[in-house]
């Protein structure tokens, strides 16, 4: 409810004006009275003053000097002022300290409704989009855990973001990690006690066990750890290339990794197996760390409980056959997918598993290849919140079938199916969103025909570029989103003449037309005649 403070040495003044004015009507709760500025300072220090009504000529104090001093202590406070000196100067001055309005005294009382229910309204708009920035505020900090995954994810995946912009994202989520660290990634695999958990208690696993990793690894190093995309944890742990440079030492990290086991096994009552990666700089070389430390998951035994190195492993090696490069040659997967460019996605599948098939192919090598598609795969899918493993089982995890590197063919076969899936869920997706701007778009223009509707505030109100807006509309309707918004307003037009007896001029202005003349010129080239002519048949 809104608070009011009328001020005058002349008490009558504010007598007058809290015994004629509807007040409550207008929403306002309680009117206070003051009869000098520094009794209205008073008030103000001990309520919640929303508008200040104040005289300009009072001892002591003027009018404008007491709005000019609540401006300063109470921004938020709309202030009027009520003077019977029609003076320029004051009117201008008020005018340079954000007066909302001044008026002259003795004061008319529909005036004062009229400009006080202005300032009401404008007081509620501006609380109700701090709501809004606050609701907004609030549910970007609680989604801060989502959107820190999310951006995991696609990183981990490949995606490709300007310094500037992993930068900003990295601060406005809270990530610790930064920039041009120095970086190890580790791929944290759940053991058998926390598989044969049902989804729910395995996410809550794998938070806790993130959160312990935060706390172990806390000191000396930067930690971030979310969700990786294909069944494992993924944390990463760095450090200023230019500090200490014992913190990238094996031996203190394999220690930490060692107690980090141990922990999660005593509070948590489970295994778990890591692989690290080597040192990288992050963010550039994230992606390739993660592939690397994906194969190596891939060559262990999933049943024991294990703490490796990449560069402790014996087989290790670099793939050469020369053929997987294809699938690193820009455009890339990654890239053609992200646009939409099917036929260049097959296009690319086809010339890479041709040059497979016709190669000698190790298992590794063919686990290589299904990172990278899988990767690309899955980062598209995340992006249109498709679950991969739902719609389709064993869709991206060898855990579930490694059945498809046991030849070339098979994989093609995987690749082309889960391609199909994705395809096709692009297209229901797309559909839908743009039946979904189609119907809103509509209701947009029915429900303000008088206001200033035109192709481009309806853009502004949908979030999209006008342009973008009225080639949708046209593919999908048929008929230009200007043409729709004329017939729609020349139907309520034939509405009106029909069953009201409004003049013209009434009609053109509800209709949002500034010029009866150019409303009746529209109105005949729609339907061959003029308003009066039409009413008149």
């Amino acid at each position: 409810m809104i608070e009011v403070l009328l001020v005058d040495d002349e008490t009558y003044v504010t007598e007058s004006l809290k015994a004629t004015i509807p007040w409550s009507e207008l929403g306002v709760e309680y009117v206070y009275q003051a009869a000098s500025p520094s009794e209205a300072i008073a008030i103000m220090e001990e309520q919640s003053i929303d508008i200040l009504v104040t005289d300009i000529r009072m001892p002591e104090m003027n009018g404008l000097q007491l709005i000019e001093l609540v401006a300063e202590r109470w921004p938020d406070t709309r202030c009027m002022l009520l003077t019977g000196h029609s003076d320029f100067d004051y009117a201008k001055k008020a005018i340079q300290l954000h007066a909302v309005d001044y008026l002259l005294k003795p004061v008319n009382d529909d005036d004062m409704v009229k400009s006080l229910s202005a300032c009401i309204a404008s007081l509620k708009e501006e609380w109700e989009r701090d709501d809004q920035l606050n609701q907004l505020v609030y549910t970007m900090k609680s989604d801060y855990s989502v959107l820190k995954q999310n951006l995991l994810q696609e990183l981990l995946l490949g995606r490709q973001l300007s310094a500037s912009s992993i930068k900003a994202k990295l601060e406005q989520y809270e990530v610790k990690v930064r920039p041009e660290d120095t970086a190890m990634l580790l791929a944290v695999q759940l053991g058998a006690y926390f598989q044969g958990m049902d989804e729910g208690s395995v996410a809550l696993m794998e938070y806790a066990i993130g959160n312990i990793a935060e706390d172990i690894f806390a000191q000396p190093y930067r930690v971030w750890h979310g969700k990786a995309p294909h069944d494992c944890v993924a944390i990463i742990v760095s450090a200023p290339s230019h500090g200490d440079s014992s913190v990238f030492r094996k031996e203190r990290i394999r220690s930490l990794g060692l107690w980090f086991q141990e922990t999660v096994n005593d509070f948590l009552k489970g295994n778990i197996s890591i692989v690290f990666s080597d040192w990288f700089h992050f963010p550039q070389e994230v992606a390739g760390m993660y592939r690397s430390v994906q194969a190596a998951m891939y060559r262990m035994n999933q049943e024991d409980e294990y703490l490796v190195f990449l560069d402790d492993l014996p087989e290790r090696r670099i793939t050469s056959l020369k053929v997987i490069e294809e699938l690193y040659k820009p455009p890339t997967l990654l890239q053609l997918l992200e646009s939409g460019q099917w036929e260049g996605v097959e296009e690319k599948l086809r010339v890479l598993f041709l040059a497979l098939s016709s190669s000698q192919v190790s298992r590794e090598q063919l686990y290589e290849v299904f990172l990278s598609i899988s990767n690309a795969y899955l980062y598209v899918a995340h992006k249109r919140g498709v679950d991969l493993y739902s719609v389709k089982a064993g869709g991206v995890d060898l855990v579930l079938d490694r059945s498809m590197l046991q030849s070339t063919d098979k994989l093609e076969a995987w690749s082309s199916g889960v391609l199909g899936i994705l395809r096709q869920e692009w297209a229901d997706d797309e559909k839908y969103n743009k039946n979904h701007i189609i119907k809103q778009v509509q209701e947009l223009v029915l429900s303000d025909l008088g206001g200033e509707t035109s192709v481009k505030t309806i853009a502004d109100k949908v979030y999209l570029h006008p342009v973008y807006l009225s080639k949708i509309y046209k593919s999908e309707t048929g008929e230009s989103l200007g043409d729709y918004i004329i017939r729609m307003r020349m139907e309520k037009a034939v509405y009106m003449l029909k069953s009201t007896n409004k003049k013209i001029y009434e009609i053109t202005a509800e209709l949002g037309y500034q010029n009866p003349q150019y409303f009746s010129k529209v109105f005949k080239k729609h339907y061959g005649m003029t308003p009066n002519e039409f009413r008149d048949q």
